[in-house]
C-alpha cells in the first residue's frame, strides 16, 4: 500500500484527542489496574463478563462469574473458568513485541523495566472482566468477523481458531472491543493493519456503547486521568 493511502486511512485516528502527559491519577502498572478494575466493576449496573455476558457475582473484595447465567460450558480449565480475569483487548504481545525490552527478555522484562510498557499494560480502557478460560484460550489472537466451527463454551458464542490464531466473538462485545483497540492504537501510536482498521471502524459504528460501557469509561477516566474518546463521543453524560 502506498504511503498516501495508508495516511488517509489512519488520519481519522490521529485527529482524535491523544494526550499522553502524566496525570496525578495515572495508573502505572497492571497490578494497580486490576485492583482498580475490581472497584469499577462493583459500581456498574448488573455487570457482565465482556465476551460471554455471564453475570458477575460481586463479593466484598472481588468477583466471580455466574456460569449458569449465560449457559457457559467449561471446555477444559475449570479453575480459570470459575474466575474472572482482566482481559487485555489489545494483547500485551501486540503493543509490546517491538519494544527493546520485549525483544531482549519478553513481557516479564518489559513489566519490570519499561515505564511506557507498564502504562500500556495497566491502561484501564484496554482491560475488561472476562472468564479466565476464554481469556487464556484467546491468548494474543486477533479478532475476525467470521470463523468456521462451533463454540466449545456452550451458549457463549466464542470461537477460537488456533491454527489461524484468530478469535470470533459475539455481537455484544464487538463495539467495546473495537473502541478499546482504536483507543490503544491512537493513544500509543500502535499501527493496525488495514483489515482491522476497517473491521474496528465498522464495529464501532454498528455497535454503540451500552450504559455500562459509558459508565466504565467515566469511572476509568476518573481513576486514570484520561478517557477513551471513542467511547466518550458516543455517550451522553
Amino acid at each position: 500500500m502506498k504511503f498516501q493511502a495508508l495516511l488517509a486511512i489512519l488520519m481519522p485516528l490521529w485527529l482524535l484527542p491523544c494526550s499522553t502527559e502524566a496525570s496525578d491519577n495515572e495508573i502505572n502498572s497492571f497490578r494497580e489496574a486490576k485492583k482498580t478494575m475490581v472497584k469499577i466493576v462493583h459500581s456498574l449496573d448488573k455487570p457482565k463478563t465482556i465476551y460471554c455476558g455471564c453475570d458477575i457475582v460481586l463479593t466484598k473484595n472481588g468477583y466471580y462469574p455466574d456460569l449458569e447465567s449465560c449457559g457457559y460450558k467449561i471446555r477444559k480449565n475449570e479453575k480459570r473458568a470459575k474466575r474472572i480475569e482482566a482481559e487485555h483487548i489489545m494483547p500485551a504481545h501486540e503493543f509490546g513485541k517491538n519494544r527493546s525490552c520485549w525483544i531482549s527478555g519478553g513481557r516479564q522484562n518489559c513489566t519490570s523495566s519499561d515505564p511506557t510498557f507498564m502504562k500500556m499494560e495497566g491502561d484501564l480502557h484496554n482491560l475488561f472482566p472476562a472468564i479466565g478460560e476464554v481469556n487464556g484460550d484467546r491468548s494474543n489472537f486477533k479478532f475476525s468477523e467470521k470463523l468456521r466451527g462451533t463454540s466449545p463454551y456452550g451458549k457463549c458464542e466464542v470461537i477460537i481458531d488456533r491454527k489461524r490464531q484468530r478469535a470470533m466473538i459475539p455481537d455484544r462485545a464487538k463495539g467495546q472491543v473495537a473502541r478499546a483497540y482504536l483507543y490503544m492504537s491512537n493513544r500509543y501510536h500502535i499501527p493496525l493493519d488495514n483489515e482491522h482498521i476497517n473491521l474496528f471502524n465498522q464495529w464501532n459504528k454498528k455497535f454503540k456503547p451500552t450504559y455500562n460501557e459509558c459508565l466504565y469509561n467515566k469511572l476509568a477516566t476518573k481513576a486514570q486521568g484520561n478517557d477513551n474518546p471513542f467511547v466518550t463521543k458516543a455517550c451522553k453524560y
